[in-house]
């Protein structure tokens, strides 16, 4: 058996109560029983139970992370962000990917609330009723990150998405382009989905531009599901200027259908992407897209999480929206 608190104290002489304060990182600790301390723990190769380090603080340094799907390059990068600053703060992750099914959600969910997690952080937005009846009745702080709170009480870190796609579609529309398709993702989804939706929708009616609904395909944000919506929208006939889609890997997806049709980027159509993820400038031509800041909303949202957890009841708390903003590259041309 490893040595105990008890051993340490022993070996410094000192008590048990300094070797917790030292542990602890308590202050008006004296150096010299500070030094006696650690030395002891160094000879002894001590190492404090965390699980016994839990029940005294009622805190276990643990966050749970609910995330749609690791696949997606926008996820990956964005919880990297949120590993970082967990680490600085000293908190451990225990990430659950439950790639969009919400049975396997509630799963985590209540499998994160028996670990005692000390807070929650949920990075999609589609919900059932019992999903809502756990988040209403969780004791834990939980925050939305990049997306919108589906309760009151429960606070976001996000970027507009709508005032995003109106910025997007009015973009294309100031290079010259009227036949602009759009690519988006479960309407379900009120941030992503409807949202990006919606603000590409209004573009065009303030442009007095027809609606076409051949050029409006749903998919799920993947690249495969930009490929299929893309080779629909070219099988119909009448092909769009630009294509605008509400996620970089669905951009990536129409693009390269774009080049197996025999036809280029941005010669004969352009694409424009959201997000800004890594895939953007590893594609060629690189990817025209909507910048969202994903490593500060990840940096923010387990910062303002941390602050939740410190203190439940702070009465400023509010949702939190980081700018946004068009990121020009190789792939839009004016026509």
């Amino acid at each position: 058996m490893g040595a105990s608190i008890k051993d340490v104290a022993k070996r410094a002489g000192v008590s048990v109560t300094s070797v917790s304060r030292v542990l602890n990182s308590e202050k008006y600790i004296s150096q010299r029983i500070l030094e006696k301390v650690n030395q002891a723990i160094e000879e002894l190769n001590y190492s404090p139970s965390q699980i016994a380090r839990s029940l005294k603080k009622q805190k276990t340094s643990t966050i749970g992370i609910i995330v749609p799907d690791l696949t997606n390059y926008f996820c990956s990068t964005i919880l990297s962000s949120i590993e970082e600053s967990a680490s600085e703060y000293g908190y451990n992750l225990i990430v659950c990917n439950i790639a969009e099914n919400l049975e396997k959600e509630l799963k985590y969910l209540h499998a994160v609330q028996e670990m005692r997690v000390d807070g929650i952080i949920i990075m999609h937005q589609k919900v059932n009723q019992r999903i809502l009846s756990f988040i209403e009745s969780a004791s834990m702080p939980i925050l939305f990150s990049c997306v919108r709170s589906p309760l009151p009480g429960r606070f976001s870190v996000l970027i507009n998405d709508y005032q995003a796609a109106l910025d997007a579609t009015e973009y294309l529309i100031g290079l010259g382009h009227r036949r602009i398709a759009f690519l988006g993702g479960d309407l379900g989804d009120v941030t992503a989905g409807y949202s990006r939706y919606q603000g590409y929708l209004d573009a065009l009616h303030k442009s007095g531009i027809p609606l076409n609904h051949d050029f409006i395909k749903f998919g799920n944000y993947k690249l495969e599901s930009g490929r299929v919506m893309m080779q629909e929208i070219l099988e119909q006939g009448e092909c769009p200027t630009v294509v605008f889609a509400a996620s970089d890997d669905m951009a990536v997806g129409a693009m390269n259908c774009i080049l197996d049709y025999g036809l280029s980027v941005p010669e004969d159509i352009s694409v424009m992407g959201f997000d800004d993820s890594l895939i953007a400038k590893a594609v060629r031509p690189m990817l025209t897209t909507m910048q969202q800041p994903v490593r500060e909303l990840g940096r923010i949202s387990l910062e303002y999480l941390h602050t939740l957890i410190e203190d439940p009841d702070q009465p400023d708390c509010r949702d939190i929206y980081l700018p946004h903003r068009i990121m020009e590259r190789a792939s839009c041309r004016r026509l």
